[in-house]
């Protein structure tokens, strides 16, 4: 073979590998974090289709970031969204997913998903109803098993836990209004779309010791988890 052409020919080649190479990365960097979250098996509920795990995202629906804030006087006096691991240590993510404050979930840019969102008020109501009520609900919902006894993330005695809905609700713990963490193991919280009043909205949580879905209003700059709903 003559050389030039056959150097020729070997431009080329790295020319296309280079090209292959590029597009290859454009792909991978549209990927939307948000879609990566979405669960392959939902959770059906009565008329209601969940996700089957709590919102692990960093990033708005429009693709800006969510600002991770692990300095407990900064949390304290956000005014904006923000997200967290449970003590701010990133192996929690995997099980537990991440922590929001209520400003993250009602930000324009959009938290959740496409095809989903998070719950208000009435939706959890919807659910707990389904289920038996809120003194029942809550063991339907939960995950089975203890820490004591190697097979759950619940301490004991994880009380009613049947997990009959499939949502397998784990114990993820909070971030406390003024930057502190507490309670993983004993309780999990999740936020809703609804207000209560200026400073306060609507929240659900479990806790190890009993079946109950309780309800209860807390301050926008605690950190909770979330739990979508798909839209229809």
């Amino acid at each position: 073979m003559n050389y030039s052409l056959y150097e020729k020919m070997k431009k080329i080649i790295l020319i296309i590998a280079m090209i292959l190479i590029c597009i290859s990365c454009k792909k991978d960097n549209s990927t939307s974090p948000t879609t990566l979250t979405v669960c392959t098996e939902p959770i059906y509920i009565g008329t209601q289709v969940w996700i089957c795990k709590n919102l692990d995202i960093d990033h708005y629906r429009n693709g800006d970031a969510i600002p991770e804030v692990k300095d407990f006087k900064e949390w304290s006096s956000l005014t904006t969204g923000a997200w967290c691991y449970y003590n701010n240590d990133s192996t929690m993510g995997a099980k537990y997913g991440k922590l929001y404050n209520w400003f993250a979930l009602t930000d324009p840019r959009g938290l959740a998903p496409d095809g989903w969102h998070v719950p208000t008020d009435a939706e959890f109501t919807k659910l707990e109803t389904f289920l038996g009520g809120t003194n029942l609900a809550g063991g339907k919902l939960k995950s089975t098993g203890t820490k004591e006894d190697g097979d759950g993330l619940w301490w004991s005695q994880n009380v009613g836990a049947t997990n009959e809905s499939s949502f397998a609700a784990h114990p993820g713990g909070y971030r406390f209004y003024n930057g502190t963490f507490g309670n993983l193991g004993y309780f999990g919280y999740w936020w809703s779309y609804t207000e209560d009043n200026v400073g306060y909205a609507w929240s659900r949580f479990l806790y190890y010791d009993n079946a109950y879905f309780s309800k209860l209003s807390n301050n926008k700059n605690c950190g909770f988890s979330i739990r979508c709903v798909k839209s229809y």
